[in-house]
This record gives C-alpha cells, structure tokens and sequence, in this order.
C-alpha cells in the first residue's frame, strides 16, 4: 500500500466520524469557496487550468464597427444561475435551470442552434468548470481546519 494511500483512508475515517450536520457544513464551505473560484475564472475569461477563453468569432454583418465590449458569461457567473448544494457526502457546483444547457454547450464544443430559425452553429470549448491545484488546496485547507477543530 503507497502512503498516499494510507493517508487518504486516514483522512476519510476522519471525515467520517464528523456528524453528519458538520460534515454538511464543511461541505458548504468548501461548496461555496470553489464556487467563488470558478466565478473569478470565469471573470478573467480563463478555464480552470489557467488557459485563456478562445475569443469570440468575428459576425460578418455588424451595425457597429468595432470590437464587443462586453465580457463573456456576465450573468452566468452570478450565484442567481450557478448555485452549490451540500450533503454530508459531497458538495455540488451546478448552472441552474436553462443556463445549464447553454453552460454545457459552451463547456463542451457542442452545437446548437442559437434561435429557431438560425443554422446550427459549433461553437468553440470554453471550461467553465474544473480543479486546479489551488482549488485541491482549498479543499484540503478546508477538511484539515474542519478535523483540526
């Protein structure tokens, strides 16, 4: 058996003989700094490995000369569409109701038609989502504070 291992059971016996209502609470803890690391990602127009977003295309008819001003996901990153939920088993980071569509066809590449009558357009992969080591880091900062307590 590694000792990374070893150490993982270790800290999962220690979770485990938290309560469940302090289980929960760490679990919305960490819920909630993960979600406010993925809206700041999300606001320096970056994925979650530090990759900045594609930019958007060029529309070939515009009114207005000029490059679009405003950012990428504005809305999308407020705690009104992305929400966490907590159990005494995991904390969750989701896009709520219809945003979670769009969310996903822009996370993965796919396509979608952006009107009724328009064409089926493929749009281009921008992670909204993800670990980084810093956010492992949070999380263990978290459940060691939560032990240590």
């Amino acid at each position: 058996m590694s000792g990374l291992q070893l150490v993982n059971d270790r800290l999962e016996a220690l979770i485990s003989s938290l309560s469940a209502p302090a289980r929960k609470d760490m679990a919305r803890s960490i819920g909630r700094k993960l979600r406010a690391s993925q809206q700041q990602n999300i606001k320096r127009q970056q994925a979650p490995d530090g990759t900045p977003f594609k930019p958007r295309k060029a529309q070939p008819v515009r009114s207005k000369k000029g490059r679009i001003k405003r950012e990428m996901f504005a809305k999308l990153r407020t705690a009104k569409y992305m929400k966490t939920q907590a159990s005494p088993n995991e904390a969750v980071i989701e896009f709520a109701g219809n945003v979670q569509r769009m969310a996903r066809v822009h996370h993965y590449g796919l396509r979608e038609r952006p009107s009724r009558r328009s064409k089926a357009v493929t749009f281009t992969s921008r992670p909204l989502l993800g670990l980084n080591k810093y956010n492992l880091q949070v999380i263990e900062d978290v459940i060691l504070g939560n032990i240590g307590n």
